[in-house]
């Protein structure tokens, strides 16, 4: 599929985590959990998985939508020290290409209009797909077992 739509993705904030490593606390106020990776959590600070041993931190965040009933706060991992940050800045996660997801369509006013499950192939072609229609402001990549929210996926000005 040609892809006339250009896109780029977003992992958490680093204000955002700098905050959570600065209080030890998260979005609903509560503490934040350190702990060693096992190996395979989805880090949602560089957007791939640790590995084993790594020192993480887990704690509750909230998906970037506008406020509203739609918005919610669930858990996330993110490196308990400060990371390069993404391989691929801007672009789908090469890590995380092939894993199958779910994509989450939103529109202005932080209410779910769409979504797609998807095997990860060719997760562009999905983003333009669901892109296509006017109402799609953001998209919420999410992981098709937990439910978690992955990375953020915004239409690219120009």
């Amino acid at each position: 599929m040609t892809n006339s739509i250009t896109f780029r993705v977003h992992a958490l904030p680093a204000a955002a985590l700098d905050t959570v490593r600065r209080t030890g606390r998260d979005a609903a106020d509560q503490p934040v959990e350190a702990l060693a990776a096992g190996g395979g959590e989805p880090l949602r600070c560089c957007l791939r998985d640790a590995e084993a041993g790594e020192a993480l931190l887990l704690f509750g965040y909230p998906p970037p939508v506008a406020a509203g009933p739609y918005r919610e706060i669930g858990p996330i991992f993110a490196h308990a020290a400060v990371c390069p940050g993404p391989e691929a800045p801007g672009g789908h996660p090469p890590a995380w290409r092939g894993r199958p997801q779910v994509l989450r369509a939103y529109d202005r006013q932080g209410r779910i209009c769409g979504g797609r499950l998807h095997n990860g192939t060719d997760p562009e072609a999905v983003i333009a797909e669901l892109f296509a229609d006017p109402a799609v402001h953001q998209l919420h990549s999410r992981n098709v077992v937990y439910g978690c929210f992955m990375f953020a996926v915004e239409r690219a000005a120009g």
